[in-house]
């Protein structure tokens, strides 16, 4: 699945395993960190707002719509991804970086500042999980799917249909406006299509609990880094607003910004407005120089 981004794909070999990329613009280092069943995708239209001004580098996390399948014995716990994100940022040798976190990424996010935070000057979290909400609860089925065999396997059968891939953001209230449909394909097909894409789908989804959620955020309050909440209110089903509330209150220097007419996938529905408010909460190099 080809990316409208202009950059070609690169790619790049981690202890865990093989991480494909995209390296836009020049600045101040901006890592974006997508949930479960995205991937880099879930930025195309918000990068194109920020690559004058900064660097913005878009993976594909091994969160279920990844190209290039871990190995068999690779950790992918939340606390192992956490580590993939960090081991990350040091291969490429970014320092000051904003971490970028939506839906599961966002959760990810926090387990990343709370233990690996030497690389992280700011961090942007947008609609995602966070303490007890790591799944949400409207997502539970989904995570004890992983345990049911051949579960998987059927999902990704309906999951390969067009109209069930519509009908399953619909149900799920994750866009206020239709997905394109090359977003839903990249979503959802390598899923659907690939055995080992599900493998480690499932290995993160058996692991997942709020326990990881919860430890990060007992860290939080030694973070001095500056925190964006960058939410939907109307998202009432999967992130609603006092998730955000909560993470204000617990972090020690967080503010909070509204994001209108859109439900938990904004980088969807308003990709304009988050990379407006990534700007206005990020220094330019020429701010940083001054």
């Amino acid at each position: 699945m080809s990316y409208p981004f202009p950059e070609a794909e690169q790619q790049i070999d981690l202890p865990q395993g093989t991480i494909r990329y995209r390296d836009t613009g020049s600045g101040p280092p901006l890592v974006f960190v997508h949930g479960l069943l995205a991937n880099g995708m879930l930025w195309r239209r918000v990068v194109p707002h920020l690559a004058a001004h900064y660097r913005c580098i878009v993976a594909d996390w091994p969160l279920g719509a990844h190209s290039v399948a871990m190995p068999t014995d690779a950790d992918l716990t939340p606390t192992g991804v956490a580590w993939l994100v960090a081991d990350f940022m040091a291969a490429l040798q970014l320092d000051e970086v904003t971490l970028v976190g939506h839906d599961t990424g966002g959760g990810i996010v926090q387990i990343v500042l709370a233990n690996h935070p030497e690389r992280i000057a700011r961090v942007v979290l947008t609609n995602c999980d966070a303490f007890e909400a790591f799944p949400p609860r409207a997502l539970t089925p989904f995570k004890y799917a992983g345990f049911v065999p051949g579960s998987m396997l059927l999902l990704s059968w309906l999951l390969g249909n067009h109209t069930v891939q519509r009908l399953f953001v619909r149900l799920l209230a994750l866009g206020k406006y239709p997905f394109e449909q090359i977003a839903l394909d990249s979503y959802f097909l390598p899923f659907a299509r690939d055995a080992a894409v599900r493998r480690d789908l499932t290995k993160f989804l058996k692991s997942i609990a709020p326990r990881y959620t919860l430890a990060a955020a007992h860290i939080f309050p030694q973070r001095q880094q500056p925190v964006l909440l960058a939410w939907a209110p109307e998202d009432r089903l999967i992130f609603p607003i006092g998730l955000a509330k909560r993470l204000q209150a617990a972090f020690p220097n967080a503010q909070l910004a509204m994001i209108h007419d859109a439900w938990t996938f904004t980088p969807e529905d308003q990709p304009e407005r988050l990379a407006e408010l990534i700007a206005e909460f990020v220094p330019k190099m020429k701010d940083v120089a001054c």
